[in-house]
């Protein structure tokens, strides 16, 4: 499976991928809305900026407690019962009446149960595609949700200054329940992948499990690491550029976007195991020009160079799959998505906290010089041959309860 065609055919991933698209629309227009509303009543931009950001951080406490809910719940049942509850958070947030601490305390709950989220999603992913699928698949959900979180940002700034913040939540709920029923009538009725009671233990088990495999381990620290520190040099965008650092953004997205196309699209199966060591390398070289005080002139060219290496993410989810069974795959999955948001959340703390007794520009190299540190630290590991079979520390994460059939139909 190597064209958009061949992808697009398969009619369940055509649901998955609208669902996703009204999802992240809806959240990114939530966001946006929400944020303007706190702004406009508090006059706090810390508080703002948390309830546009502040999900991400309760996703930390799902992954350490809802997280085995992704591969113990049907797919098809979760994905929509999630978009229902996003549905039901926008309307609650558009009532007049709602004030700041209600309305932080509902995106904290719904940044809670969006830790399973990522897990569901792409874990239904890999059930949908076959395996030699799941790279291309991917990386078009990726490239979607870029290109609309963009366009979500767009029209919700449109709608608030047209109308009003709350008819941007409003539009966000109609988003979530459209979301909501392409999943229920798109998507196929599956059994959950693990059997057995979902629990904050059998959470801890498998995250430990996980990250005591070392293969494993260096994958998630790939995944998260030098990412992050990226995005915490990009956190230094509007003290850097001020009123144009939209402008970075827009490059941001664009390199972004022609990375996952590339990877996904066009990338040699014989290339990969390279690209695992060199594409992070392209995400952090880059901002190590900022240390000579560059202008936005030729920032810009290569923040959109150095953000086509964000595409490493697919190869290393790829290897993810490969170092562990099916029965947690969801998990895996969902460790990821919560793991990259808060080493991104910390990396942009740390950032903007290194701006002050540095420079600006200064804090931006030094996010890329650890960025490669760490990367070169964890090439060895990541070149290292994929096992033939499954590690031992692997096998324990499938026990016998977990071990069931895969019929089509629950």
């Amino acid at each position: 499976m190597r064209t958009y065609r061949s992808l697009f055919q398969v009619p369940e991933f055509t649901a998955l991928f609208a669902t996703v698209t009204c999802l992240v629309a809806g959240g990114t227009m939530t966001g946006l809305a929400l944020a303007t509303l706190v702004f406009d009543r508090t006059g706090s931009a810390l508080l703002a900026a948390v309830s546009m950001y502040g999900a991400s951080f309760a996703q930390v406490l799902g992954a350490t407690t809802l997280l085995s809910l992704g591969d113990h719940l049907p797919p098809r049942r979760a994905t929509v019962g999630l978009a229902l509850v996003f549905t039901a958070a926008a309307l609650v947030l558009a009532l007049p009446g709602v004030g700041t601490g209600p309305a932080l305390a509902v995106v904290l709950a719904v940044g809670l149960v969006n830790s399973v989220g990522g897990a569901v999603r792409w874990g239904l992913v890999t059930d949908i595609l076959p395996p030699e699928g799941y790279l291309l698949g991917r990386s078009v959900l990726s490239m979607t949700s870029g290109v609309v979180q963009i366009l979500g940002n767009g029209l919700g700034a449109a709608l608030i200054g047209l109308l009003s913040p709350r008819a941007a939540l409003l539009l966000s709920a109609a988003l979530y329940a459209t979301g909501a029923a392409v999943a229920r009538f798109g998507l196929r009725r599956r059994p959950a992948r693990a059997t057995g009671r979902p629990s904050v233990a059998a959470t801890w088990r498998v995250n430990r499990q996980l990250l005591a495999d070392p293969a494993v381990r260096a994958v998630y620290l790939a995944l998260w690491v030098p990412n992050g520190l990226i995005v915490g040099a990009q956190a230094l965008f509007v003290p850097y550029a001020g009123g144009s650092a939209g402008t970075l953004f827009m490059a941001e997205a664009a390199g972004m976007l022609l990375g996952d196309t590339l990877m996904g699209r066009f990338v040699p199966r014989h290339w990969r195991r390279t690209l695992l060591t060199l594409a992070p390398l392209l995400l952090a070289v880059p901002y190590l020009a900022f240390a000579l005080g560059i202008g936005l002139g030729t920032a810009l060219p290569l923040v959109g160079v150095a953000s086509a290496g964000f595409s490493v993410s697919l190869l290393l989810q790829e290897r993810l799959l490969a170092l562990t069974p099916d029965a947690v795959r969801g998990q895996a999955l969902g460790l990821h998505s919560s793991g990259m948001l808060t080493c991104q959340a910390l990396a942009a703390t740390a950032a903007g906290a290194l701006a002050g007794p540095l420079t600006t520009t200064g804090a931006m190299a030094l996010m890329a010089v650890l960025s490669v540190t760490v990367t070169l630290a964890l090439a060895r590991r990541l070149r290292t041959p994929l096992p033939q079979a499954p590690s031992a520390a692997a096998q324990t994460l499938t026990p016998k309860s977990s071990a069931m059939p895969r019929s089509p139909e629950a």
